[in-house]
């Protein structure tokens, strides 16, 4: 972790503004109008101080208060922001235009170099559209694996959390196709292994409990329904477990979350990305939280996307935003707490 290099005590949580045509910078205003922020923590958002001006006078929101962050001293009773373009940018709420991808592209390297040099403790990432956001920099399916190339590490975990159910998937943006393919017992292990260690030093859980779920309906019905289960994940359990490590399954995923199983764990494995966050989403959308467990850094998000059906219009609920600043502040709390000398 950094050692606060200018010289502030509080924590300083960095917020990416996403797509400046999304819900993005409507859900950051909205979030961030909370007294209790500001005791806490010092907010940095990357992006520009007139697309923040336009929300605040489109929405109206007076006590939203501001400044620009010049490189020297960050101000502690307002929020800070970094200009990560001077260019006028026109702002059309609910369009996916190239220049809103561009802009977002910005902020996201720009928080990657404040990350670096220790500027920022954490790092919150506004939503952006994965189609305009593509280019020459950014080739990348979503946020997880740019900030994992950005730290030069082989693996990262998309890890959804709300209270004590995190789902963690180990097969991301992948086609659906390819899931199958690309599930090695290596990979599974991999996965496992992050998230174990994410549990007790990103959550401060001394000993976690993990459920895995098997790839097959029935978990494969023992063989009948695919072998994956038999063949791949199950002796990735039996080697995790093997090392002491509590972790079960591998267990049918519709009974697992029907019955209500996930109350008994920890941390809960899926193989695909939906199979993990149709449940998540269905249980926690407006309060869950994407972390990209396993990085040297701490990135949240909140778990929806830039909804430019909604766009401008002020209607996007601003709860899981609120609920991902908050997670990477207590994330970073446990890791000192923890592990002092990251």
């Amino acid at each position: 972790m950094s050692s606060n290099p200018k010289g502030e005590s509080k924590p300083k949580i960095g917020i990416t503004i996403g797509d400046v045509n999304g819900i993005g910078p409507e859900v950051i205003i909205k979030a961030l109008d909370d007294s209790r922020i500001l005791n806490q923590f010092i907010p940095v958002v990357f992006g520009s101080t007139k697309v923040l001006s336009y929300y605040r006078k489109a929405f109206d929101v007076k006590d939203f208060n501001y400044s620009q962050y010049r490189g020297d001293k960050y101000y502690t009773n307002k929020v800070n922001v970094v200009n990560c373009w001077e260019e006028m940018i026109e702002i059309n709420a609910g369009q996916e235009t190239q220049e809103a991808g561009a802009a977002a592209l910005k902020a996201l390297i720009k928080s990657v170099e404040y990350l670096k040099t220790g500027e920022i403790d954490a790092v919150v990432t506004a939503p952006i559209s994965k189609n305009n956001i593509q280019s020459e920099e950014f080739k990348f399916p979503g946020h997880t694996e740019f900030y994992t190339a950005s730290f030069d590490m082989k693996e990262s975990l998309m890890f959804l959390t709300n209270g004590n159910l995190r789902v963690g998937v180990v097969t991301g943006h992948i086609p659906l196709k390819e899931v199958s393919k690309k599930l090695t017992k290596e990979k599974v292990l991999s996965k496992l292994t992050i998230m174990e260690e994410s549990l007790r030093k990103d959550f401060g859980l001394g000993k976690p409990r993990i459920a895995v779920l098997g790839l097959n309906p029935h978990a494969g019905e023992n063989g009948l329904l695919g072998d994956e289960d038999e063949k791949v994940i199950q002796p990735a359990i039996s080697d995790f477990k093997n090392k002491g490590k509590l972790v079960f399954g591998p267990f049918p995923a519709d009974g697992f979350f029907g019955k209500g199983e996930y109350t008994k764990f920890d941390g809960i494995l899926a193989m695909y990305h939906d199979q993990g966050l149709v449940p998540f989403k269905t249980i926690a959308f407006n309060t869950g939280v994407n972390f990209t467990a396993g990085l040297p850094i701490i990135r949240t998000s909140p778990d929806h996307g830039t909804a430019f059906d909604i766009a401008g219009k002020g209607l996007a609920d601003a709860s899981s935003m609120r609920e991902a600043i908050f997670a990477a502040y207590d994330i970073y709390k446990n890791r000192i707490e923890h592990h002092p000398k990251l």
